[in-house]
């Protein structure tokens, strides 16, 4: 089986997000897309993160009616920070079988050097990349490398953490189901 491998915070899920997972799941060689909530990025700060068990249940909520998309907390069980070669490495143990892509931005992606073993990375795993504004794509590395045009929001996991703590409305740039919970949960506030 062919998997796409969507990383990242979710802090929360969004539009956007899905958006970019049903894009990819249709357009590109791939019969799932998994959403990899990372408890802890390497390259980002981990204040302000909602616990990873509730990311986790707001990702599940989001897409529980797409058999294409699923989510994984496969990095819950592995060292911290998350690192995408040693999570890849772990999958590609569990399920020999599978061949696993990695689903990124542009901007993410010219960063790539700073990832630990990009180079095997790049030599061992095909990139989805989506282009995002103002990230170019022209001088990247071209090694297993899938250029994607997918539909973008400017939308930002940031931006809803802000309107909340705001008390302004999310709705419609999170599935209504994530918004109603993270309202009664009281979420980000």
């Amino acid at each position: 089986m062919k998997i796409g491998l969507y990383f990242g915070s979710f802090n929360p899920i969004h539009t956007g997000h899905l958006i970019i997972a049903e894009h990819v799941v249709s357009h590109c060689d791939v019969q799932q897309v998994w959403l990899v909530v990372s408890p802890q990025n390497p390259l980002k700060s981990s204040s302000g993160l909602l616990n990873e068990n509730h990311r986790m249940h707001l990702v599940r909520l989001a897409i529980d009616d797409n058999l294409k998309l699923k989510a994984t907390n496969i990095e819950f069980k592995l060292p911290r920070p998350s690192y995408t070669i040693d999570t890849l490495t772990f999958l590609k143990e569990k399920h020999p079988a599978y061949s696993f892509s990695v689903i990124v931005g542009s901007d993410s992606y010219k960063n790539l050097k700073k990832w630990k073993n990009s180079e095997l990375l790049l030599k061992g795993y095909n990139f989805i990349v989506y282009q995002r504004p103002g990230f170019s794509i022209v001088d990247f590395p071209k090694l297993s490398t899938t250029i994607l045009e997918a539909p973008l929001l400017d939308i930002s996991s940031t931006k809803i953490r802000n309107l909340i703590k705001t008390g302004k409305s999310i709705k419609y740039m999170v599935s209504e189901e994530v918004r109603i919970e993270i309202e009664n949960q009281n979420f980000y506030k």
